[in-house]
């Protein structure tokens, strides 16, 4: 991998840590699970995630809301997962 892509990989991580202790969870579980192997699709998707405020996202995740988006919506899928 490269030191762009770990960089980014780096910031997500810590953009992932949330304020809203279910989504830092949610979070914590799908980077043991994925590590450094995320496809460049879901980075893109999980910067977008992690752009939302924490109760938008809490809704995504929960099923109180649908995204419009099926790379979106596959990956909230995927964070749902135990």
């Amino acid at each position: 991998m490269d030191e762009a892509r770990a960089a980014r990989l780096r910031r997500l991580r810590w953009h992932s840590r949330r304020a809203l202790l279910e989504l830092d969870l949610v979070f914590q579980r799908y980077w043991q699970r994925a590590g450094d192997a995320i496809e460049a699709n879901d980075e893109a998707q999980l910067e977008r995630l992690v752009a939302l405020e924490d109760h938008d996202l809490w809704d995504l995740l929960s099923g109180r809301r649908e995204s419009g988006d099926a790379g979106v919506r596959a990956l909230v899928e995927r964070l749902r997962q135990p």
